[in-house]
Order: C-alpha cells, then sequence, then structure tokens
C-alpha cells in the first residue's frame, strides 16, 4: 500500500515507537474522533515487529466471561510466550467501568486481581 505521511504524522509515529518500545512501556493517545490515534499506534506497532491485541465488542460481549478471556489471552500471549504485544483499547471499546479498573491494575501492577 502506498502511503503519504505529512510530517506530523512521522512525528506522532516516532514518539509512539519511542514510548512502546520501552520495557513496560505504554501510551495513552487523545485526539478528536478520526484523528488517527489507532491507525498511528498500529503503524508504530508494526515498526516495532510487536502483535498487536485487539478485543472485538460485539452485542453479546460480558465483561464477567468474554473480557476475562480476552485479558487472559492478551497477558499469557505477552508473559508467558515472551511476545511483544500491544494492546489496542479504543475508547468506544470500554461498555464497563471494570475494564478501566483492570487496566490500571495492569498498568500499576501488572496484574488483574481475580483473574
Amino acid at each position: 500500500m502506498n502511503l503519504i505521511l505529512f510530517s506530523d504524522a512521522c512525528e506522532h509515529i516516532s514518539r509512539t515507537c519511542r514510548v512502546i518500545g520501552f520495557p513496560k512501556g505504554n501510551a495513552l493517545l487523545m485526539g478528536v474522533g478520526g484523528s488517527g490515534r489507532s491507525s498511528c499506534c498500529k503503524l508504530a506497532n508494526y515498526v516495532l515487529g510487536f502483535k498487536l491485541f485487539q478485543i472485538e465488542i460485539t452485542k453479546d460481549y460480558r465483561i464477567d466471561k468474554n473480557w476475562k478471556e480476552d485479558m487472559k489471552k492478551c497477558l499469557m500471549q505477552a508473559g508467558a510466550q515472551r511476545l511483544p504485544t500491544t494492546f489496542l483499547l479504543i475508547d468506544t471499546q470500554i461498555i464497563h467501568d471494570k475494564m478501566l479498573e483492570d487496566m490500571n491494575g495492569v498498568l500499576n501492577t501488572g496484574d488483574i486481581p481475580n483473574l
């Protein structure tokens, strides 16, 4: 695919690469809708050679079943299999406050209670 990137996009991608490339690196990308945050993250992820893990919300997605299974899968991939992994969570995918609590636990302690 041929891409044309303007200089600001290149700077954002390089910053994202630098931040998520650090050991235990994480980033919060903020901006108006349609500004390319997700694309920037995915491109930086590809440049670094990381595996991308993103949940898929369906109408029957349950926090107690599907979310826990997705988080187990992601943490096993990153921890047990030692694959450099990017977990991409978009604001429209947050359907319950428990998801934010779990993300806070992962960022603070590297663990999700009761998982």
